[in-house]
């Protein structure tokens, strides 16, 4: 399954946090301004329609009608409908707009008859306190918001003893300002979330600095260096610890390594030395006894297997120098087309029966250690003789790019499993016992020659696997080393 980046994750949720934060606030903000704005509104028009409660004469209600334009501080665009009836709900003024919106004048009407009378004026007035009954106190006009057909309105409505008044106000001037809060917060919040993500991912970058710095660290863990250690002066307290046992992990590989490495070393350079000896005197004292006797066959034996475990030794030997980066290179131009001819000619004195088939250009050429990269084709090329099928074939092709060579050896064989196939370069790794135990080898030698070709900066690889066959691949620079 993907992962996702944990830096990516800390900026997505900071955004999401900041931007649920955000969008409550807004809606909030918004809501509580909506609302400041018809409480304003609401005061105007119960001081305007406490001014109704002085009778006027009947010519003065369109001065009062011009008087609220004023009093809103609106105009003409944003009007205001006042209905005023008598105390038998005969219409004493009707502003012009009404009749152009009978939904609006049957809303002014319902909201009269549904507003309650104020207390007689001669009752005595009492002081007003939390405990005083709801039916003795003051009987305030109730206002209300309603939608018609030309817009929204706030309607407020009186009835005193002489006239009954009713005034609509307009909320599109309070509409249109709100929209444009809520544009303003449409625009203002997406900027602000881009600057928090912006801003979490700058801090975590910042916090992950010190792992970054050790999969750094951990990426270059080869023989070569785990002699480096994290600094800890810079780094944060949080990262002390564990950058503490890190440093703390590599000092005890180092040491267990360099202890492995020139015990290996050792071991083998002490072994190569008695061998030698031995491998000269068998070899002298099979010259002295009878040929053809019963001595002369154990010590033919005996001297054949001196020399495998010299070869074993000699490989060990290789594998400690490349596992110390220490495997010295005698660097020449090997002319790779002339090598792989002259093992072809091996292939077919080794193995008649094989049927092969090759793509070699000529002056294929590389800077390399003549003698170490025979072996590697040596090698290759036992593997696909000892691993082949009976009347089997083998297929070597070459090419070169501008700064690489490829030769890919291809044999017939029966099917590796999967599991085996990333086992096949481990030292020692014969795969299984039922299929091997009749080819000689001790499991060394992929692991030898992927090093060798490493040391000259390329790559040995086995091709994905197809049926019935094996495919291996070297990889070898074409510009010269340092």
């Amino acid at each position: 399954m993907k992962r996702s980046s944990f830096r990516l994750r800390i900026a997505l949720l900071s955004a999401a946090l900041a931007g649920s934060a955000l969008v409550g606030f807004g809606a909030v903000s918004w809501f509580q301004i909506y609302e400041a704005k018809i409480s304003q509104l609401d005061a105007q028009l119960l001081n305007q329609l406490m001014r109704a409660s002085r009778p006027p004469e009947a010519e003065r209600w369109q001065r009062y009608a011009d008087s609220l334009t004023y009093a809103f501080g609106t105009n003409t665009k944003t009007p205001i409908v006042l209905l005023v009836l008598d105390a038998n709900s005969n219409t004493l003024y009707q502003s012009n707009e009404v009749p152009a919106d009978f939904g609006l004048n049957r809303l002014l009407l319902e909201r009269i008859g549904l507003t309650p009378l104020p207390p007689p004026p001669n009752r005595e007035r009492l002081p007003i306190t939390e405990s005083t009954p709801p039916f003795l106190r003051p009987r305030l006009p109730q206002f209300v918001s309603q939608q018609t057909a030309t817009g929204a309105w706030r309607i407020g409505a009186a009835r005193f003893p002489n006239v009954q008044v009713a005034i609509a106000v307009s909320l599109q001037a309070v509409n249109q300002e709100m929209a444009t809060i809520a544009n303003i917060f449409l625009v203002s919040i997406p900027g602000a979330l881009l600057l928090v993500a912006v801003g979490a991912w700058v801090v975590a970058g910042s916090a992950l600095r010190p792992i970054r710095q050790l999969t750094g660290v951990i990426q270059q863990l080869t023989v070569k260096g785990l002699d480096q250690r994290i600094p800890i002066g810079t780094t944060d307290v949080e990262f002390v610890e564990l950058i503490r046992v890190f440093n703390q992990m590599l000092e005890r590989l180092e040491r267990s390594f360099t202890q492995a490495s020139r015990f290996s070393a050792d071991a083998a350079h002490e072994l190569k030395t008695p061998l030698t000896i031995l491998q000269g005197e068998l070899e002298r004292t099979l010259q002295q006894v009878d040929p053809g006797s019963e001595v002369q066959q154990r010590l033919s034996n005996l001297l054949d297997e001196v020399r495998r475990l010299s070869g074993i030794i000699r490989k060990l030997l290789l594998l400690s120098l490349a596992d110390a980066g220490q495997m010295s290179l005698y660097l020449v131009e090997v002319d790779m087309s002339e090598l792989l001819m002259e093992m072809l000619e091996d292939v077919e004195l080794l193995a008649p029966h094989l049927s092969v088939q090759t793509n070699i250009p000529d002056r294929l050429k590389v800077q390399g250690d003549r003698d170490l990269l025979i072996q590697v084709l040596q090698n290759l090329l036992s593997n696909a003789i000892k691993y082949n099928l009976a009347n089997g074939w083998i297929q070597i092709y070459a090419h070169q790019t501008q700064t690489t060579l490829h030769v890919t050896i291809i044999n017939a064989s029966i099917d590796i499993p999967v599991s085996n196939c990333s086992r096949l370069f481990d030292r020692f790794y014969r795969g299984d016992p039922a299929r091997t135990r009749k080819v000689e080898g001790i499991g060394l030698g992929l692991s030898l020659a992927r090093e060798i070709v490493r040391a000259h900066r390329g790559d040995l690889t086995l091709d994905s696997i197809s049926f019935g066959q094996t495919a291996f691949t070297l990889t070898l620079p074409i510009t010269s080393h340092n």
